[in-house]
């Protein structure tokens, strides 16, 4: 299933729109691969989106959420039959707080493995618990998941961890979902091995080609730019490059919602910089290339990497997770719980780190760094960084960002740390300086400025020299592994014996 189609491969890679006769064609195959594919009536789609209240829209709330200064809450979750997800989602809605409740799909359904997914389903049902990750949509199909929409007072939004997108949006969208979470370039880099950057920025084309098709029929949908999953460090400039691109891929389909979101470096002043860099960099690029209506807001994410065994360690980095996102502007933040180092987490631990999160929101809502000089350094430094790597890769295209995103990532030019999907070269390296922010050990062949760099390795030398250790590929190892660490290790208590 996972094979293009006939209908993809013979039109040449390009940014430019699907053309409205081959995107009806390429429609009608799509929801031909599953039986729940006939239940997708798009006039009908459209009449529900229609009737949904405005506060369980997702484009709306986002927008209004900007307006309002608001930063917003929503976790992640899915379990694996019907019944065990309507109470997940009752519980974040009621219980958590949270102003927008997801749906995750499961690994299954993320790989276009329905047939695995019914059997996961079928031994959830034996089993009365979920054998599966996540909801298998695509099995339940459009109207048992319209039954979700109807059980929550919020907007929801599809989390579906995958490149090959395109039948769980379909479904989604037809079951009254108004986000998605997803793109052709971060999804694809971060979760799978065997599928080509060019055959992910396709799929993708398909899922924001849909969503402007519901756009031209007067229902606005709000499409989400991941971010990365990889579980590593990530510096915000690789980030916010590849918000920049996957933005202009999903405006040239006639995206006109479009979040991006980046993971918490878990350094304030570099968060906070992140979050204003990154947007003004991608209106920045949309408007050189003429788009100057796509709105873009900024989600957050609680810590990516890997997380302590102890409770109130991890409790600490819910909290901070929400501090850093109100006091960087952020229009939300995606959370975690104190659960994430042992698996999935109970309905009743997602509402408490949704309810710890909001706190946090709260009590730093009217804090901001803006005249700060680190601030202000460090937004100029991810500009510095970013531009050099977004304008070769346009040049390598000829102007057009899926064409020079995939020479880009053949060259070495676009790079993402400790990917799994072979078409990334993987040498660019991280590792957190003297200061903890997250820096470019090795930028392997991405072109960044010799001076940029410059500062980086100042900085990451005075680490190794403050920590007696070796300035090499060490430093970002340890950096990955650090916030995992045992409170003991990380700070221990007998300092004053030392």
């Amino acid at each position: 299933m996972n094979a293009p189609s006939a209908l993809e491969t013979r039109r040449p890679l390009s940014q430019e729109r699907i053309p409205d006769d081959v995107f009806e064609a390429m429609r009608r195959e799509n929801l031909a691969r599953w039986p729940t594919g006939k239940e997708v009536v798009l006039e009908e789609a459209i009449e529900l989106h229609k009737r949904l209240p405005r506060h369980k829209r997702l484009a709306y709330v986002m927008r209004r959420a900007v307006d309002e200064g608001r930063c917003l809450t929503q976790p992640r979750g899915g379990f694996g039959t019907f019944r065990l997800q309507l109470e997940l989602m009752q519980i974040l809605d009621k219980e958590g707080l949270a102003d927008i409740v997801p749906t995750t799909t499961d690994s299954y359904t993320r790989n276009e493995q329905w047939a695995l997914a019914q059997k996961g389903i079928e031994e959830s049902e034996r089993a009365g618990r979920s054998m599966l990750n996540g909801y298998p949509i695509v099995n339940y199909g459009v109207a048992v998941s319209r039954q979700l929409i109807e059980a929550i007072d919020k907007p929801a939004i599809m989390l579906t961890g995958t490149a090959m997108p395109k039948l769980t949006a379909e479904i989604g969208f037809a079951a009254g979902y108004s986000g998605y979470l997803g793109s052709g370039i971060a999804y694809t880099s971060s979760y799978i091995k065997e599928l080509s950057i060019e055959e992910g920025i396709r799929n993708y084309q398909y899922l924001d080609r849909l969503a402007a098709l519901y756009q031209e029929h007067g229902v606005e949908l709000h499409r989400r730019q991941p971010g990365f999953l990889t579980g590593t460090n990530i510096p915000p400039c690789i980030a916010i490059t590849t918000c920049v691109l996957d933005a202009l891929l999903a405006a040239a389909q006639g995206v006109k919602n479009y979040g991006l979101e980046m993971g918490q470096t878990l350094h304030l002043v570099q968060d906070a910089a992140a979050v204003r860099a990154c947007q003004e960099l991608v209106q920045e690029y949309l408007r050189k290339a003429g788009y100057t209506d796509v709105f873009t807001p900024v989600t957050l994410l609680h810590w990516m990497g890997a997380w302590p065994h102890d409770d109130a360690q991890s409790a600490a980095l819910v909290v901070y997770g929400g501090t850093l996102a109100a006091i960087a502007g952020a229009v939300s933040v995606t959370t975690k719980t104190t659960h994430e180092a042992f698996g999935i987490p109970t309905p009743q631990a997602n509402a408490e780190g949704l309810r710890m999160t909001r706190m946090a929101i709260y009590l730093a809502r009217r804090i901001r760094l803006d005249a700060l000089p680190e601030f202000q350094f460090e937004v100029e430094l991810i500009k510095r960084e970013v531009r050099p790597i977004i304008d070769r890769t346009l040049e390598m295209g000829d102007g057009d960002a899926a064409v020079g995103t995939v020479r880009a990532f053949e060259a070495g030019v676009l790079d993402i740390p400790w990917s799994p999907n072979r078409w990334c070269k993987s040498r660019v390296m991280p590792a957190r300086d003297a200061d903890g922010c997250l820096r470019i050990l090795d930028p392997g062949l991405m072109p960044f400025p010799k001076e940029v760099l410059e500062i980086h390795e100042e900085r990451l030398k005075r680490r190794a020299k403050k920590e007696g250790v070796p300035f090499g590929p060490e430093l970002a190892v340890s950096s990955v592994y650090e916030i995992s660490e045992p409170l003991a290790k990380l700070m221990s208590d007998a300092w004053a014996r030392d």
